[in-house]
């Protein structure tokens, strides 16, 4: 029995010292990466583009999510008692930082397929005016729906159970119940991922069906395919792991025998979903900024309108614009 505890203890050790490396690495470089990114995107204002304003949102989420890291560190590094309630308030705000960037990362892919896919649509220019009333939505949802969470759970972050190992050690009670989980798997995950994954088909499609991409020098359709993809398996590698974890606590969480293994795998999910808050601005801000420096917008317009006018109007010819 003795060696078996210490073998445990080893082993929690091990998984400590992991927890506060990553953690640490996306705090540093999630922090300054997004404030780089929000410095840049507000000195050039007047070059501001409508998915410019997703960004934003998306750095201010990104750095709100990697702020909550310290504590997180402080838990695993095991200095001191945390307060139940400090560990639920952060908690917290971590999650719905997860998902309002999951919202803002597919409204990006959405506005950029259709600014691709519907180019010279009037209708579709002053849709995409009204980013900011999405952004604002998008705070309103996860916020609004955070808050009556937290204060539900203050009752229970009174009582005495405040040792070390509880804390984000706890099982995710609310999120592993039958209603939240399901509302979870499909408005905080299911319907993104499909958006996400429809968008980026049609941005693949219209780039390789595009005489005017493929004939012009201006753009790179490999680049942005690239790109595309890349986002696209970013999403998926952050945030599958997690939601999928949530199903199988769900399944499994009277099964003692399991339990044990299974909340581990969802810590490690959980710490991978936060890993999106460092990839976000390698992955969208630093590759948009090569590509906008890159591209003449009003030549790809021109290009697109010489070829769409020469067509017979039924074989349209697109061409990223604002992206």
């Amino acid at each position: 029995m003795s060696n078996h505890h210490t073998s445990l203890n080893s082993s929690q050790d091990q998984q400590n010292v992991f927890f506060v490396s990553v953690y640490s690495v996306v705090f540093i470089f999630g922090l300054i990466l997004n404030l780089t990114a929000l410095v840049i995107f507000l000195r050039n204002c007047k070059s501001r583009s409508h998915t410019t304003v997703y960004m934003i949102h998306l750095a201010f989420v990104d750095i709100l999510l990697v702020c909550t890291l310290p504590v997180r560190i402080y838990y695993h590094w095991g200095l001191k008692v945390l307060n139940q309630q400090l560990c639920d308030f952060t908690g917290l705000i971590m999650l719905s930082n997860m998902y309002g960037s999951i919202f803002l990362l597919t409204s990006i892919s959405f506005d950029r397929c259709i600014a691709v896919c519907f180019p010279l649509s009037s209708r579709i220019r002053e849709g995409r005016k009204k980013a900011w009333c999405v952004c604002l939505g998008i705070w309103i949802l996860t916020v609004g729906t955070s808050l009556p969470i937290y204060f539900r759970n203050i009752p229970d972050s009174n009582n005495t159970n405040t040792n070390n190992n509880t804390c984000f050690g706890k099982f995710p009670r609310y999120a592993t119940q039958t209603a939240p989980l399901i509302s979870t798997l499909i408005v905080g995950f299911g319907i993104p991922l499909t958006v996400m994954i429809l968008s980026s088909w049609g941005l693949v499609r219209a780039i390789s069906k595009s005489t005017a991409v493929q004939t012009s020098d201006l753009i790179d359709s490999g680049r942005i395919k690239r790109m595309i993809i890349t986002n696209l398996a970013i999403f998926l590698f952050c945030f599958l792991p997690y939601h999928v974890m949530l199903v199988l606590l769900y399944a499994y969480k009277h099964s003692q025998p399991r339990l044990s293994s299974l909340l581990t795998a969802y810590r490690y999910s959980l710490m991978v979903a936060c890993m999106n808050a460092m990839l976000d601005p390698l992955a969208y801000y630093f590759t948009t900024e090569t590509f906008q420096r890159k591209m003449d917008v009003g030549a790809v317009r021109k290009i697109w309108q010489m070829n769409s006018h020469s067509s017979d109007g039924n074989n349209r010819s697109r061409a990223p614009l604002t992206t």
